[in-house]
């Protein structure tokens, strides 16, 4: 009897994190799947830390519950990422940080491996999420968009101020 309990309460405990990872997939706007088999403990330490000041998460799962939990969050292709030793990272904010930062540190670290993972919903290769990696975050694109909005009024401003210098030295 109390082994029928104890399984119930295992498979119980099973199907909630399988619904809470699949709430996470869904609202997140990037997951990376990287392997991370050979890390020492200070390097999953570092890249934690890296990803938590980020605003990132990284979850350590089984590959059968990231399985269910991804028919459950009705996405499709991933199915050959989940083998071996998985962990994902995923932002609900930043599309980019995730792959940036799992990118770098997998530089430094070479034991860390990109598998595949999501971008905005769609399954992405691990070729998608190195590109990924190479663009601006949020702050660098805002920039951008910032300096190619003033370039315009910055021009008119200098014509404006050359037409006035011109007119004050013809009246000189």
């Amino acid at each position: 009897m109390e082994v029928k309990l104890l399984t119930k309460a295992i498979m119980v405990k099973k199907q909630e994190e399988v619904s809470f990872i699949a709430s996470e997939l869904k609202d997140a706007t990037s997951v990376v799947v990287i392997d991370y088999l050979g890390l020492t403990v200070e390097e999953v330490t570092s890249l934690r830390k890296q990803l938590r000041e980020s605003g990132t998460k990284m979850k350590v799962v089984k590959n059968t519950i990231l399985r269910r939990a991804a028919v459950e969050a009705g996405i499709e292709g991933l199915e050959d990422v989940f083998a071996g030793p998985s962990a994902i990272v995923y932002s609900t904010d930043e599309v980019v940080a995730p792959a940036k930062i799992v990118a770098e540190f997998a530089e430094k670290a070479s034991e860390l491996s990109i598998k595949g993972g999501l971008i905005e919903g769609k399954v992405a290769s691990a070729d998608d999420i190195n590109a990924l990696a190479k663009l601006p975050d949020r702050d660098g694109l805002l920039s951008m968009l910032l300096s190619v909005l003033q370039a315009p009024v910055r021009n008119v401003a200098l014509a404006v101020k050359a037409v006035a210098e011109a007119k004050d030295e013809d009246a000189a």
